[in-house]
């Protein structure tokens, strides 16, 4: 009965969406959240906790991935990159909570680059007017709705290159209700200006990047509600999509990284 309100809720705001007044009422929310040590978990508590309620972590090296064999550790360098995307895809408008990437690059032993990749660490982001689009108050707890970015398999840091899922959570939905399921989205970003040099020692490096190119595709494995959540959405969304971001990065020789 739940899932039949709710269709017909979805529904309603799908029309909704139509007018210019409902186009307006566009809100945004900021989620700071853990930089680590979150990926790939969900519990509805901390999906949609406040970002006061979530205690950040430093940011280190034990991501470092091992590196291939001969290459020579005094040339190849652990990158920790942090982000803070702003994220608009379909009728999603988020600022996204804080994303942390470890990768390893250096030279291979025929001098080309070589890059490893580490991990990603992410956490939720709650999306206004959940499930609905409307939801508000303590008796919409149950149409809730966030979104989190995992890596999607791909990257190229030379290149900015990258590719993304995004799962979504909600009590009402699969744990497997993911955008970009079946292919992950793929991102080319482009440096909005050169980068600066925050401090020398340690390394700390600030750049913003974004990428408005990609193509969003409909969210799968949502059960029921798949067609409901992608008409809530606006999923899927060849073009008008946006993601921005600032950044920043360190990094260590392999030679000067903590011994285990």
């Amino acid at each position: 009965m739940v899932i039949s309100r709710l269709l017909v809720m979805l529904n309603t705001t799908a029309d909704r969406s139509r007018s210019p007044l409902f186009r307006r009422a566009a809100v945004t929310f900021a989620g700071v959240a853990a930089l680590t040590g979150l990926a790939g978990a969900y519990t509805p508590g901390l999906a949609y906790a406040e970002p006061t309620s979530i205690a950040r972590s430093a940011v280190g090296f034990s991501d470092c991935p091992a590196l291939p064999t001969g290459v020579d550790p005094a040339r190849w360098r652990c990158e920790v990159h942090t982000a803070a995307p702003q994220l608009t895809m379909g009728k999603v408008n988020v600022s996204l909570a804080p994303i942390t990437m470890t990768h390893a690059e250096g030279p291979l032993p025929d001098g080309t680059n070589g890059q490893v990749w580490g991990a990603m660490h992410s956490a939720p982001t709650a999306i206004p007017g959940g499930l609905a689009g409307t939801a508000t108050g303590e008796p919409s707890r149950r149409l809730r709705l966030a979104i989190q970015p995992e890596y999607g398999g791909r990257s190229d840091f030379y290149t900015g290159q990258l590719s993304l899922r995004f799962r979504l959570l909600s009590p009402l939905l699969p744990h497997g209700c993911t955008i970009g399921a079946s292919a992950p989205l793929d991102f080319r970003l482009k440096r909005s200006g050169p980068s600066q040099w925050l401090s020398e020692n340690p390394p700390l490096i600030k750049f913003s990047a974004y990428d408005d190119t990609f193509t969003a595709p409909a969210a799968e494995h949502c059960g029921p509600l798949t067609g409901p959540v992608n008409r809530r959405l606006g999923l899927p969304a060849p073009s008008g999509n946006v993601m921005a971001y600032d950044a920043t990065y360190t990094f260590r020789t392999y030679d000067q990284l903590p011994a285990d």
